[in-house]
């Protein structure tokens, strides 16, 4: 099944790839910019996310499979590759595994090493909402403000209720097998992979997902790699500075 994309604009194709219990929605604003400077841009829901497909099959190496067949699909060649936490890791495989499709990378807050699982509270207050009692927005965030305090993170996740079907509620993410699965978001890169083209890591200055020790292992995989602090931000650091963000990766590209 093909993954489901918004594509606007036109020039060398830029492929988009969104972070955990996202969406390529997220990234119109940017996108819309990018396109204006002469990309053609392509916001991709990964699978069980946003519109595409969802499947009880989900890890690293389906994502990069699920990106290969698109960009076959949509006949893409020498591609800019984004993506941002989740889809970053996602793009680093991708990238290793098919640098004859990728001319150049950029990875938004995140590093090939493993992480620890930390989306467990999320997930928790996600699945609470029950939709045969709520039945607006407000009643969603209500329940989510009682397990999440930060205002951002609740609208972030927000954007994930869609109406299923008139009066009834439901999330476009397939939360059961993301939940099940929440131990794969923090896989590593494999050991021996590399990608010896032009790569861009972006790393939130408030953010913390990529430390000073994190520099060995991108330099390993990614030689010709280098890294930027967007000032000001965390690990959303495309919404929460949005113009620095945009120069680095236009600048880079």
């Amino acid at each position: 099944m093909l993954l489901h994309s918004q594509i606007f604009g036109e020039g060398t194709p830029l492929v988009i790839l969104h972070g955990f219990l996202g969406m390529g929605d997220n990234w119109k604003t940017l996108g819309n910019r990018f396109a204006k400077r002469g990309f053609q841009v392509h916001l991709v829901d990964q699978r069980n996310h946003g519109r595409s497909f969802h499947s009880e099959h989900f890890n690293y190496s389906l994502m990069a499979e699920d990106l290969k067949e698109y960009c076959e699909h949509k006949r893409l060649e020498d591609i800019a590759l984004l993506g941002h936490s989740m889809g970053g890791k996602t793009a680093m495989l991708f990238a290793v595994d098919n640098p004859e499709v990728v001319a150049k990378l950029i990875v938004a807050d995140i590093s090939p090493k493993e992480y620890p699982q930390h989306h467990q509270d999320i997930l928790k207050a996600l699945s609470l909402l029950d939709f045969s009692e709520i039945k607006t927005r407000t009643a969603a965030e209500k329940v989510l403000s009682l397990y999440i305090n930060e205002v951002g993170v609740r609208q972030f996740l927000l954007k994930n209720l869609y109406w299923k079907n008139k009066g009834e509620l439901s999330l476009r993410i397939n939360l059961p097998v993301l939940t099940q699965t929440n131990g794969e978001i923090g896989k590593p890169l494999p050991n021996d992979t590399t990608f010896e083209k032009d790569t861009l890591f972006l790393r939130g200055e408030k953010s913390g997902y990529i430390d000073a020790i994190d520099e060995i292992l991108i330099k390993k995989h990614f030689p010709k790699a280098k890294i930027a602090t967007v000032l000001g931000a965390g690990h959303w650091l495309h919404a929460e500075n949005p113009g620095e963000f945009y120069q680095y990766v236009v600048d880079f590209l």
